[in-house]
C-alpha cells in the first residue's frame, strides 16, 4: 500500500490549506492507476465534517455512544430522550450545506467517473450537491417511520408535531451534536413525543441505529453496485463497523483496487492500493475534477 499523509491542517473555509507534496503525489499516483476505471464511492462521516457535522470517531474526538436500536425500542424513556435531543440537534443537520468534497463526487458522477455512491451518512448532502446515484446505507434523517404500520412522514412534519406538543422548548445552536442530529442536551421535564397518527405506534427516524440490521435488499444493491464498478474509493470512513467494512473486504476478494481518503487509520488500510491521509475536500477536487 502507498501511504501518503498531508501534514497541513485543513481550515474551516477549506480554501487556504494546500496538499502536502506527499498527498499530491498520492493524488497523481491514484489518478494514473485508476484512469478509465469506474469508481464506486463509499463515504462516511468524515466527508461531512467540512459542512459542520461532526463524526463519531474522527481524529482527536472522544468516542461517543449513540442510541442503540434495542434501547430505543425497549423503553419509552429512551424514545423521549432521543426525540428531545434530536428536536434540538436536527435543525443543525437540516441547515448544513454540501462542501467541495460532496460537489466533487457529484461532478465525478456527472462525468461518468463515479458509477454509484454508497453513503454511511444520513445527512442527505450528496443529493444536495447534485448526486443522483446514491444508496443511503444507513437511511436518512429526512424521514420518520412508524415501527408498527410502516407509515412514512417527513422529518419536517415530525418537527412540526414536536413543536406543537412542546411549544416552550427552544432550539439553540450552541450545543454539541452528532452526525445523527442527537444534541448534547439534558432532556426537558415532561417533553412530549407523538405516536403514529395512523396506528399509535412508535415513531423512529428512518435510519439504521447501532445494533439494527441494514435491510437485506439494500445490502444486496450495494454489492451489485460494487460488482459493477472497477474500483472502490473510500472517503471519510474508518470502516470501524462491518456495515461498511464488508464492502472493502468484497472489493479485495474480487481484486478491485481500493483507495482510501481519510484522516486517521481505517480497518482496510492493509487492503488498500493507496491511502491518502488528508482533508477529503482538498483531495477529491484534485482526484475527480482537476
Amino acid at each position: 500500500m502507498v501511504d501518503l499523509m498531508n501534514t497541513a491542517q485543513p481550515d474551516d473555509d477549506y480554501e487556504s490549506p494546500a496538499l502536502s507534496a506527499a498527498a499530491q503525489y498520492g493524488v497523481d499516483f491514484v489518478r494514473e492507476r485508476l484512469a478509465g476505471k469506474k469508481l464506486l464511492v463509499l463515504s462516511g462521516a468524515g466527508l461531512s465534517t467540512d459542512s459542520g457535522i461532526p463524526d463519531y470517531r474522527g481524529e482527536g474526538r472522544v468516542a461517543r455512544h449513540p442510541m442503540t436500536f434495542d434501547s430505543f425500542m425497549g423503553s419509552r424513556d429512551a424514545q423521549v430522550r432521543y426525540w428531545a435531543r434530536s428536536f434540538v440537534g436536527w435543525s443543525r443537520i437540516a441547515l448544513a450545506k454540501p462542501n467541495p468534497g460532496h460537489f466533487a463526487i457529484a461532478q465525478g458522477e456527472s462525468l461518468g467517473l463515479v458509477s454509484r455512491i454508497i453513503t454511511q451518512n444520513v445527512d442527505g448532502l450528496h443529493q444536495a450537491a447534485g448526486a443522483r446515484k446514491v444508496i443511503e446505507l444507513h437511511g436518512s434523517l429526512a424521514r420518520v417511520r412508524c415501527m408498527k404500520c410502516g407509515l412514512s412522514m417527513s422529518r419536517i412534519d415530525m418537527d412540526a408535531l414536536l413543536t406543537q406538543l412542546n411549544p416552550t422548548i427552544s432550539k439553540s445552536d450552541s450545543f454539541e451534536f452528532s452526525p445523527d442530529g442527537d444534541a448534547e442536551v439534558s432532556v426537558a421535564e415532561n417533553f412530549q413525543v407523538p405516536d403514529c397518527p395512523k396506528c399509535g405506534g412508535v415513531l423512529k427516524p428512518d435510519v439504521v441505529f447501532f445494533g439494527e440490521n441494514v435491510p437485506t435488499e439494500r445490502v444486496n444493491d450495494c454489492f451489485a453496485a460494487l460488482d459493477d464498478a472497477d474500483a472502490l474509493l473510500v472517503v471519510g470512513s474508518s470502516l470501524a463497523v462491518n456495515s461498511g467494512m464488508r464492502f472493502a473486504k468484497h472489493a479485495a476478494r474480487t481484486d478491485k483496487p481500493i483507495v482510501i481518503v481519510n484522516l486517521g487509520p481505517t480497518k482496510a488500510d492493509e487492503l488498500a492500493l493507496a491511502k491518502i491521509e488528508a482533508n477529503s475536500s482538498l483531495v477529491l477536487e484534485r482526484l475527480l475534477i482537476d
